[in-house]
């Protein structure tokens, strides 16, 4: 049967592309079931989170039920990679708390706005393309962490409902299950899971986890078994989402309270959507769309504000559920938030009646799914400081967040890069072909504020001739500090009555050096290493800096 192709109906502007389907993605028919069902799938693993990332930041839960909405539809349309799911997450709702207790929610919509924002500033200005520099075992480190945060989240769920507190990643305190409905719980986990393992080898036009939940929920409602559900957890019945201007005194004092918050919402929201936007692209084959999936957060939590709800970002396990369960298109994200919306709306009856234990079974898989196996056996093949990088990235998520992790592994990361460079770096010497008498210094690798104090030791100035060549063809002269290092050393030769010249200088280098306009005398560059031009060297400019 013929039909119309939409997925090649590319919107593509300077601002990104705003196609439906990504690349090589057709959208059949079979396509758009798949990302529907996908998209109810994720809409009921939605409830219990938001309800939850609500209760954890002290408001109530529609304002978190509106929040999955709002964020989730609009970045389904506008984001950077169709089929990433986000909503309201634990990664915000952990920093809102502090806000909501001290001065209450309508500084929150507030905060929500300006960090919207402040992330459509940071797409605009391209900033998303800085993700690029999160090496590998801090995005592995961040998948673990993520991973056990998941599923410790869930360990909620297997206390008396109304009994725990909220908390960082979840709920803390609370009396735990026992006796037989503990047995009930664990027994419907395990039966979600099992059914999620082997429905795709049964049926493969339902999405195994939504098979799932169907099945688990039909057994629990048929039976009457007496388990938590989601209207445990709170009513989920309510309106639309109302137009709202947050009532907060427009002036310096107001953004004293916000500002803090919203830069350190709008980072780590950002960075948690960045780095779930790299593994959702791994999954899916799909590059780019950083600064438009930043600009599309800076809208959906600007419009969200507005809407009453909470902010959010992309959910890494939401975004798994997506990908694993085919879905692949924005059809799926634009379908979770209307069908969440449609479970406010019309539909709370009955997902109240959903047991939790489908859903933390659901989760569980997402769990052992996101979780990077292989980084297990890699430890000991990798390099001792990747290693390293991999575990702490790993715990400072768990104990701490996602932004602090993210940012502790990059440092540590760049800190082992700059040591290392800094220990490559040495010299050669030999006795000049061109010049009679003269001692060339061959340097070997890069010249920089690591390796400076290295460089200036390697010159023996005292026993060297009076002509001394100093060679940069295995070299680059990188910034500042190299360049003090340089004077430096000719300030020495200077002192001694003696001349240094600067050799093979790069395009780059060459450009810094007279920018800096103190160290070349002479001009010509020598790129491509044909003629051994000479530099004379300058000195005083920056001795005394």
């Amino acid at each position: 049967m013929a039909f119309f192709d939409f997925s090649n109906m590319r919107t593509s502007t300077r601002f990104g592309d705003f196609s439906i389907a990504p690349g090589e993605v057709k959208l059949t028919p079979g396509q758009i079931r798949t990302d529907l069902l996908s998209g109810l799938t994720v809409a009921l693993a939605l409830v219990p989170e938001a309800v939850a990332f609500a209760f954890v930041a002290g408001v109530h839960p529609l304002v978190g039920l509106y929040a999955a909405f709002m964020v989730g539809l609009i970045t389904a349309i506008f984001g950077g990679r169709p089929g990433m799911i986000s909503g309201a997450t634990g990664a915000l709702a952990v920093v809102m708390v502090a806000l909501v207790a001290q001065h209450g929610v309508e500084y929150l919509f507030a905060t929500v706005v300006l960090m919207g924002l402040l992330q459509i500033f940071a797409g605009v200005m391209q900033w998303g393309k800085f993700i690029r520099l999160v090496p590998h075992p801090v995005m592995l480190g961040f998948v673990n962490g993520l991973a056990i945060v998941i599923f410790l989240a869930q360990l909620t769920q297997f206390k008396v409902p109304g009994s725990a507190e909220a908390s960082g990643h979840g709920m803390a305190g609370g009396e735990w299950l026992s006796g037989m409905p503990l047995y009930l719980m664990l027994g419907l986990v395990a039966l979600t899971m099992v059914i999620i393992w082997l429905s795709p080898r049964v049926m493969r036009f339902i999405p195994a986890p939504l098979a799932g939940i169907g099945i688990v929920a039909a057994i629990v409602i048929g039976f009457g078994l007496d388990v938590p559900r989601v209207g445990d957890l709170a009513s989920i019945e309510g309106g639309l989402p109302q137009f709202h201007i947050p009532t907060v005194p427009l002036n310096f004092e107001t953004l004293q309270i916000i500002l803090p918050y919203a830069v350190i919402l709008a980072a780590i929201g950002l960075i948690e959507s960045l780095l779930t936007l790299n593994l959702v692209g791994d999954l899916t084959k799909q590059r780019g769309g950083a600064s438009q999936e930043c600009i599309a957060q800076g809208v959906a939590n600007t419009a969200t504000g507005f809407f009453g709800g909470m902010g959010g970002c992309a959910m890494i396990g939401q975004s798994m559920i997506n990908v694993k369960s085919g879905g692949r298109t924005r059809i799926a994200g634009i379908s979770a938030a209307l069908f969440l919306l449609a479970f406010i709306l019309v539909g709370s009856s009955v997902i109240e009646l959903i047991p939790l234990a489908a859903l933390v079974g659901v989760m569980f898989m997402v769990v052992i799914g996101t979780f990077a196996w292989n980084s297990l056996k890699i430890l000991r093949k990798v390099p001792l400081t990747d290693a390293f990088v991999i575990v702490l990235v790993t715990v400072v998520t768990v104990m701490e967040d996602l932004a602090v992790a993210v940012v502790v592994g990059v440092i540590v990361s760049a800190l082992a890069y700059a040591w290392n460079n800094a220990r490559r770096i040495h010299a050669t010497t030999r006795d000049s072909v061109t010049e009679a008498g003269a001692k060339v210094y061959e340097i070997h690798g890069p010249l920089f504020f690591g390796s400076a104090t290295g460089f200036i030791e390697m010159f023996t100035v005292e026993i060297d001739p009076r002509e001394v060549i100093i060679d940069f063809a295995d070299s680059r002269v990188v910034d500042q500090s190299a360049l003090q290092a340089i004077e430096a050393v000719a300030g020495k030769y200077q002192e001694a009555g003696k001349r240094v010249q600067l050799r093979h200088l790069t395009h780059d280098c060459h450009k810094l050096l007279t920018k800096a306009g103190h160290l070349i005398v002479d001009s010509d560059d020598d790129p491509d290493y044909e003629v051994a031009t000479d530099y004379g060297v300058r000195t005083g400019i920056l001795g005394d800096h």
